[in-house]
């Protein structure tokens, strides 16, 4: 069985003020041509569908018209909600649109019921896991110890009591430890929002979203798919593409990223003012420009827009930005919360933090951050 895996479209995603949609709508059409010419029997898309949980009724529009035009080839689509979408909101007449192949997950009442496809090799059991918190599964696993969020997950795994006679796919869209972050994600600090890969292991291939470099994640069939568009700078490097899966016999699973091509890619550019003006076509490509000039350069951005008329951040890296950096120093962005606080106690009282209270911090931090997410 062939799928094409997608995730994290972000769909009316606004990037420092530049909206995506025109490029967000030439990347779904690229992404209908790549489906014609491979012709995947399903179709997966993991979570984030829209970037925010109100999302402009443009993206609405968008969506809607990708999933007809998925509808018309008559594909098996299978959806489900990350955290920025509203699990209620992409979950609206899932029913009704079930008669036209598209499945898409409930809003988590305890249980996920498998659907299932057949092609020659058998089955193929899809099992569409929405964004989760320990919180949302806790209520309907009452005698289960549920700490953390690889808790939350083995506990849903485990109650979907999986038939691994046959094939079995996940969808999910959690942040599975052993991949790597880019700067346009948002995670807990200290990844306490992690989940073990482990945890996957019954399955045959997992559908991940949330992450929006492609990758593995821990498996050869634990992959994220990665976002269709560079959505920050830090993601410019990044080479974007679709996941195309092949499942063969029981055991048997061969990954192709097929490559996309953007309407406008995502670049740095870095130098004086005078180079960079000296740049004999305009540059269509969303860009942010480090200038290396010593003095700062007088209505230096809206000059530079001139050519990079898609020119979204700029800042200067000289003798004083470095010496700046030098004296505010640099912390890891991911910190662990405790060891912070640790820092903080410190200073203030000074003395060290004993066992009893570094373990009501640890359990009040984990309380504070999943009631916040």
């Amino acid at each position: 069985m062939r799928l094409l895996h997608l995730a994290d479209l972000h769909l009316g995603k606004r990037v420092n003020g530049f909206s995506m949609l025109d490029d967000q709508k030439y990347i779904l059409s690229q992404i209908l041509t790549i489906i014609d010419t491979y012709t995947p029997q399903a179709v997966v898309i993991a979570g984030d569908v829209y970037d925010r949980t109100i999302p402009p009724e443009e993206a609405v529009s968008l969506f809607d018209h990708f999933l007809v035009q998925l509808s018309k080839r008559k594909l098996d689509v299978f959806l489900i909600s990350g955290n920025h979408d509203s699990a209620e909101r992409v979950a609206f007449g899932n029913q009704l649109m079930e008669a036209s192949g598209i499945h898409v997950s409930p809003v988590y009442q305890g249980e996920v019921q498998p659907i299932v496809l057949n092609d020659a090799a058998g089955e193929v059991a899809f099992y569409l896991i929405p964004f989760l918190k320990p919180v949302h599964v806790r209520p309907f696993f009452p005698d289960a110890k549920i700490e953390d969020y690889t808790d939350a997950m083995r506990t849903v795994v485990d109650s979907l009591k999986l038939d691994t006679n046959r094939r079995n796919v996940a969808v999910v869209h959690q942040f599975v430890t052993g991949a790597a972050l880019s700067g346009s994600e948002e995670l807990a600090i200290g990844g306490l929002d992690a989940v073990d890969a482990s945890v996957f292991s019954p399955f045959d291939y997992v559908a991940l979203g949330h992450l929006h470099g492609a990758q593995r994640a821990g498996g050869d069939g634990i992959r994220y798919a990665g976002s269709p568009l560079k959505y920050s700078i830090s993601e410019r490097n990044q080479n974007k593409s679709v996941t195309l899966v092949d499942l063969g016999e029981k055991g048997t699973v061969n990954v192709q990223l097929i490559p996309l091509q953007p309407k406008r890619d995502v670049c740095q550019f870095c130098g004086t003012f005078e180079d960079l003006m000296a740049r004999q076509e305009v540059c269509e490509d969303y860009c942010e420009i480090i200038l290396t000039d010593e003095q700062d350069v007088p209505n230096a951005m809206n000059r530079l827009r001139a050519l990079y008329p898609n020119l979204m951040h700029m800042a200067y890296d000289n003798t004083r930005t470095r010496s700046q950096t030098s004296v505010l120093g640099a912390r890891a962005p991911l910190a662990q919360p405790i060891d912070l606080f640790e820092e903080l106690y410190e200073a203030q009282n000074g003395q060290s933090m004993n066992d009893e209270q570094r373990a009501y911090m640890r359990e009040l931090i984990a309380e504070i951050w999943e009631g916040e997410q």
